[in-house]
């Protein structure tokens, strides 16, 4: 009887001592020698660190004077003397030009003149009056007439009085316009005099963070021709409404200038903080191990790698902030995950080099 040979697929040979191959390999991975265990995987590992750390935004700002004024002369006149230096502090209240006062001078002798004959014949004016012999409203006029005198009397001691041109605030001078000698007119430009012992810091920042500053925080700077140093300031105004072409909000902040090392008009790079913590955990940052939208970390627990998911906080260079699913006392490894999973027996090089050292002799 014919009978037909059967179609079904039969596995290579070639296939069944691969497979074997494989499960002998794998057996010899997990298992090790016989009668022993695969050695623990060398791995680096690192204790976090417990620190202050900072949240801080960049920005660039323009410094300016606290206080920054062109000096005009209110009257007119000739230059008679310049009373400070190029570039000297002045006091508030200080000399600073002094004009020829003597038509002024004039003026005053003149009205002095004028008021002390008003207040004589007012005075007259009231005897005669007390005794029936002039009418009240001549009294009135010559009141009138007094006033007058005496308003014009003080119009030209104030007039005196502008001839000499004084610093409106402590701070320091500029480089002078003008000579002694030179007439300037009213409003003519003099010097400029400016405030540096505190300046102004202008900057902005993205609407987006608008919730995130206020008066009161602290502000670190830097300026390209000072190289590495650092000054603080703070906040002291936050401008009330967004910039709608940049989207962005201004904020002003004071900072100290004792020395005078910086100056207005500097351009400043600005680091503005908005938050700290005192006690942040911090992990290396090549010890995340993310997967996905997740963060992970390995854990040392018992000579095991342990794979725990964490949540994850500000950065400093190098350091990452891990807010949960870490304490102080982990130990995270940093270097060495792509050779381990979940549940590898691990080993630093500090717990091989302790379980190298021969036990001491009794």
């Amino acid at each position: 009887m014919l009978r037909t040979a059967s179609t079904a697929p039969r596995p290579s040979v070639s296939l069944l001592v691969l497979a074997i191959t494989l499960a002998i390999s794998t057996a010899a991975y997990t298992q090790g020698p016989p009668g022993h265990e695969m050695p623990p995987t060398m791995v680096e590992a690192a204790k976090p660190r417990v620190e202050a750390i900072h949240e801080e935004l960049s920005a660039v700002g323009t410094l300016r004077a606290d206080e920054a004024v062109t000096v005009r002369p209110e009257v007119a006149g000739r230059i008679e003397a310049v009373l400070f230096e190029e570039g000297q502090k002045v006091a508030k209240g200080a000399p600073l030009f002094r004009l020829d006062a003597s038509l002024v001078q004039a003026d005053v002798a003149e009205a002095e003149a004028n008021a002390a004959n008003s207040s004589r014949e007012l005075k007259r004016a009231q005897d005669l009056s007390g005794r029936k012999l002039i009418a009240p409203s001549d009294v009135d006029t010559k009141r009138a007439q007094a006033k007058v005198d005496e308003a014009k009397l003080a119009s030209t001691r104030t007039r005196l009085g502008k001839t000499e041109i004084r610093a409106p605030f402590a701070g320091t001078a500029g480089l002078r316009r003008v000579s002694p000698g030179e007439y300037v007119n009213i409003g003519d430009a003099l010097v400029d005099f400016v405030a540096r012992d505190t300046l102004k810091l202008d900057f902005s920042l993205p609407e987006v963070y608008l919730g995130r500053f206020q008066p009161g925080q602290k502000i670190t700077l830097s300026v390209d021709a000072l190289g590495a140093r650092r000054f603080d300031g703070e906040v002291y105004a936050v401008a009330p409404q967004v910039d709608l072409a940049t989207r962005s909000v201004s904020l002003r902040a004071r900072v100290p200038n004792p020395d005078g090392a910086l100056f207005p008009g500097q351009f400043a790079k600005v680091l503005l903080e908005i938050g700290s913590r005192d006690n942040a955990v911090l992990v290396p940052e090549q010890a995340l191990w993310p997967q996905g939208n997740k963060q992970q970390v390995y854990l040392i627990r018992d000579g095991k790698a342990e794979l725990v998911e964490v949540k994850t906080g500000l950065r400093k260079p190098g350091l990452v902030e891990i807010v949960s699913g870490v304490s102080a006392n982990d130990e995270v490894i940093s270097a060495g995950q792509m050779k381990i999973g979940p549940g590898a027996k691990v080993q630093t090089a500090q717990q091989a080099a302790a379980a190298a050292q021969p036990a001491p002799a009794h």
